[in-house]
């Protein structure tokens, strides 16, 4: 059995334009000094991270290591969510999804597609020069304004649009196991990996590819009332990353699972900070150990009711507080009788 790694800390809800969260090094000695021992990076904001650079210089990536390790940190993972999101995307989202791109490519969603491959890439090659062997990032979605079956779905549409996804990220999951590094999708309502079944269609639609795998989110879970402790047993072979968030459904008369309309605060479902929710941590960390989960325990904070830097700082403790430390030895060792395989087979009758 292993260890979990942790804890870690996404920065991507952190950083902002004043310090100590607008550098690397300034936010990298505050999650530090909270605990934090690793970081996960968002690869589009260039006040932490120049993915280009990271990807044509290991010059860079050294600075960047050095910095971190002045802190005591390390990265568990990059991110390209938003890059990912862009792999593909239906017509109807093209307005809200222009914003994670380039002003050169917004209003032409073929060159935006061009550059999040690139950007894939890129980041395939960066994970490789820092060491790394995971990665996050979204599969994007063709289907998922056809989620709901009404109208009825036309015979193939979903076959159609697995194997167009399929197609868009067979490239860059072969660039990915060229540098050594799993592509670790969120399964998140709004992609088209959004739940085991979908995650099964699109793995059999890359060919059982070794580098398509899960980032495992629980909150995610709790909002569409999936089990995600069932999930761990069914999938753990390919859970490569792990968010350690916390989710609440609360159902009523006037909402459930579809309440999207709703503001967080008032949703069903809610995304809150550690240990305020409804997701049992300890079992998922009891099935992580028990299935040797070899990476990172990593805080992705949101919460529509708590003040960020008070999640920040609970979370380190929390997640520490949950690690098991995995045993080395069978409770009972105690208790060996000592006998060998001759006297087995006489206490057999053999």
């Amino acid at each position: 059995m292993k260890t979990i790694k942790g804890p870690a800390i996404f920065l991507a809800q952190f950083l902002g334009d004043t310090a100590p969260f607008n550098s690397l090094d300034s936010i990298a000695g505050w999650v530090a000094s909270l605990g934090f021992k690793g970081v996960q990076i968002p690869t589009w904001d260039k006040r932490v991270f120049d993915l280009e650079k990271a990807a044509t210089s290991q010059a860079y990536c050294d600075n960047f290591l050095h910095t971190l390790n002045y802190h005591g940190l390390v990265p568990t993972e990059l991110s390209t969510h938003l890059q990912g999101q862009l792999v593909a995307v239906h017509p109807a989202y093209d307005e809200m999804f222009d914003g994670f791109a380039p002003e050169s490519v917004r209003g032409n969603p073929k060159a935006r597609q061009a550059w999040a491959v690139e950007q894939m890439m890129m980041a395939a090659q960066a994970s490789k020069n820092l060491g790394l062997n995971a990665h996050a990032t979204f599969s994007g979605a063709l289907l998922w304004p056809y989620l709901y079956p009404w109208p009825q779905r036309p015979a193939g549409l979903v076959e159609n649009g697995f194997a167009e996804l399929a197609k868009r990220w067979l490239p860059i999951l072969d660039a990915f196991d060229k540098a050594g590094v799993d592509v670790c999708y969120e399964i998140h309502p709004g992609e088209d990996l959004h739940d085991g079944a979908t995650f099964e269609r699109f793995l059999k639609a890359v060919n059982n590819h070794p580098r398509c795998n899960i980032l495992f989110d629980p909150s995610h879970f709790v909002l569409q009332q999936l089990d995600y402790l069932a999930f761990i047993d069914r999938y753990h072979d390919r859970i490569k990353m792990f968010h350690v968030k916390d989710a609440e459904f609360n159902p009523s008369a006037q909402q459930g699972v579809y309440g999207g309309y709703e503001s967080w605060v008032d949703r069903a479902g809610r995304f809150r900070s550690l240990g305020d929710g409804q997701v049992d941590f300890k079992q998922i960390f009891s099935k992580f150990a028990a299935y040797d989960y070899a990476g990172w325990a990593v805080l992705e904070w949101e919460c529509c009711l708590k003040h960020p830097e008070v999640g920040a700082a609970e979370g380190a403790p929390f997640i520490q507080n949950h690690i098991i430390k995995v045993t080395e030895r069978a409770f009972d060792d105690f208790a060996k009788s000592g006998i060998d395989e001759a006297k087995n087979r006489k206490i057999l009758g053999l």
